[in-house]
């Protein structure tokens, strides 16, 4: 779900030109003041008929407008890309000829990948920011067949007024007032290979960009199916591969051919929600490090603690103080 907030940021654009919003968000299905979340598929909805008001589909954040058609001419510029690094020096180089300010590098350093955001001027709105991240990481994302976790993600400007729902939405730690607007992840994704074709684009495009706004989840097939199960369950009591596969009724080959072609295997899956409840807990829960590990079904705490700097950078109880601080 998106929040009001970030639908009324949407809506600024429309204000600083003196149109009506009223006929926008009916077409897009939504009350003339919105003031509970509303779903990606309507808030795509309602960026469309933005994009189309006002021919930007960067709502008039960038110093050149993103015509209509440029996201689509986008996804075409990177799917031949071999890989996730490539899709995405090619991604950051096509934005800055359409917008060019800001404009995006790729940093790759002590194994982090940092994408660095430019400004010409004065810091940008929060909500540009976001609106470039959600276009990069949403399509690469897409690409590689799989959701690229973050570290946390920079912001150059101060906070707004719903500064707290960007978290919620990054779902990794987020700093406003920095020297740089970054994204930043684990460098070991960019070698990911990009595994989607002309088929598989004309159908993300016929769903975009509601599809990039929950930072592609996959919402269908087989992963989303694992996933679904093993959320049914502590981690303790997941299944292995064996046992997951004759509860599928699937072959183990099948099932991991299956989830290949979806861009994951059944270990990233496990990691990947195991990283998601352990930051969830360290951030709002009271269980201590030992607990935690046990619940997330480690076999001891160190290997808790091993994975979660490989996962974070930071130890389980550095992460939670600085969670807590901040």
């Amino acid at each position: 779900m998106i929040s009001p907030g970030f639908v009324d940021d949407a809506l600024q654009c429309l204000r600083r030109r003196g149109i009506d919003e009223a006929p926008l968000l009916a077409r897009a299905g939504l009350p003339a003041v919105v003031r509970e979340p509303v779903s990606a598929e309507r808030y795509g909805a309602l960026w469309l008929a933005i994009a189309a008001t006002i021919d930007d589909e960067f709502f008039g954040e960038g110093a050149r407008p993103m015509r209509s058609g440029s996201f689509t001419l986008l996804c075409h510029a990177i799917l031949s890309a071999a890989t996730l690094e490539q899709a995405l020096k090619r991604a950051l180089r096509f934005l800055r000829l359409v917008m060019d300010d800001p404009y995006g590098e790729l940093v790759v350093a002590d194994g982090l990948a940092q994408i660095v955001l430019k400004d010409a001027g004065a810091p940008r709105s929060a909500f540009a920011y976001r609106t470039f991240w959600i276009i990069v990481h949403g399509i690469t994302c897409w690409l590689v067949g799989r959701r690229i976790p973050l570290r946390r993600v920079d912001f150059r400007c101060g906070p707004p007024a719903h500064g707290a729902d960007y978290g919620l939405f990054f779902g990794a730690p987020v700093r406003f007032g920095q020297a740089e607007s970054v994204l930043a992840f684990d460098a070991d994704f960019l070698r990911l290979p990009a595994i989607r074709n002309e088929r598989a684009l004309r159908d993300f495009l016929r769903r975009a960009p509601a599809n990039i706004l929950v930072r592609y989840r996959h919402d269908a097939g087989l992963v989303a199916k694992v996933r679904a199960r093993l959320r049914a369950s502590p981690p303790a009591a997941w299944p292995s591969f064996a046992t997951l596969a004759r509860q599928l009724r699937l072959p183990e080959p099948t099932l991991r051919r299956r989830l290949s072609g979806e861009g994951q295997t059944y270990r990233e899956i496990k990691d990947d929600l195991r990283r998601a409840m352990a930051v969830e807990e360290l951030r709002h829960g009271d269980r201590d490090v030992a607990e935690l590990a046990v619940h997330l079904g480690f076999s001891e705490p160190s290997a808790f603690h091993r994975a979660f700097r490989k996962w974070t950078g930071k130890s389980p109880g550095a992460y939670r103080r600085d969670a807590r601080a901040g």
